[in-house]
C-alpha cells in the first residue's frame, strides 16, 4: 500500500541547497556545456537502471526533458535561458552527493530535491518546451511532408509566442532560485 510523505524545506534547508548549487556552479566554470550535458545524461541512464522510488523517477523524466530542450535545434533556447539550464544541470554532473546514490531507496533523495528545486525555477521553460513539442508533433501529423516546406516560419512563430508567454508569466512569478544564485 503506497503512502504519501510530505515535508517542508525551511529557509535554512533551502540556503543549504543554494550553497551546494553555488559551489557546483563555481566548479563548473571550467567545464564545457557538452561535458555537463553528457554527465547529466549518464546520471539519468544510471537512474533508469536503478530501482528508484517513484518520486525520483517522475522528476528524472523532467530533468531529461530539460536536456532535450537545450539540445533541440528547432527550439533554439536563447543563450540566457540556456545558461540557466546548463548551470542547473551542472549539479547532476557532480559525483559528490549529500546522500550517496548507492543507498537503496534514499540514494537519490538529494538529487530528487535538487531536481524539484530546479524544476520549480524552470517550470515555465519546461511548459513552453512541452507546448512547442506538442505543436510540432501536431503540425507534422496534420501537414505531413508539407510541414517541412515552411517549417522554420511556423516554428519561429510558435517559439516566439510561447517564449513571450513564458516571460510574461515569469515576471509575475516568485523569485527563482537560479536567478538569485547567478
Amino acid at each position: 500500500m503506497p503512502i504519501e510523505i510530505n515535508f517542508e524545506l525551511s529557509d535554512a534547508d533551502l540556503a543549504h541547497f543554494k550553497t551546494m548549487m553555488q559551489n557546483v556552479i563555481a566548479k563548473s566554470n571550467h567545464t564545457n556545456e557538452e561535458e555537463i550535458i553528457s554527465k547529466a545524461r549518464k546520471l539519468i541512464l544510471e537512474m533508469e537502471q536503478a530501482e528508484l522510488p517513484e518520486f525520483v523517477r517522475t522528476r528524472m523524466t523532467s530533468l531529461a526533458l530539460l536536456i532535450d530542450a537545450v539540445q533541440d535545434v528547432e527550439w533554439q533556447v536563447p543563450e540566457e535561458e540556456k545558461k540557466a539550464i546548463i548551470l542547473s544541470l551542472a549539479y547532476f554532473s557532480e559525483p559528490e552527493d549529500v546522500v550517496p546514490d548507492h543507498i537503496p531507496g534514499l540514494g537519490y533523495i538529494d538529487d530528487a530535491i535538487m531536481i524539484e528545486l530546479v524544476l520549480q525555477d524552470l517550470s515555465l521553460d519546461l511548459r513552453a518546451y512541452r507546448e512547442f513539442c506538442s505543436f510540432r508533433a501536431t503540425e507534422e501529423a496534420r501537414r505531413g511532408d508539407e510541414a517541412k516546406v515552411d517549417r522554420e516560419s511556423w516554428l519561429e512563430g510558435t517559439r516566439s509566442q510561447l517564449r513571450a508567454t513564458m516571460r510574461r508569466n515569469r515576471k509575475s512569478a516568485k523569485p527563482r532560485l537560479l536567478s538569485r544564485i547567478m
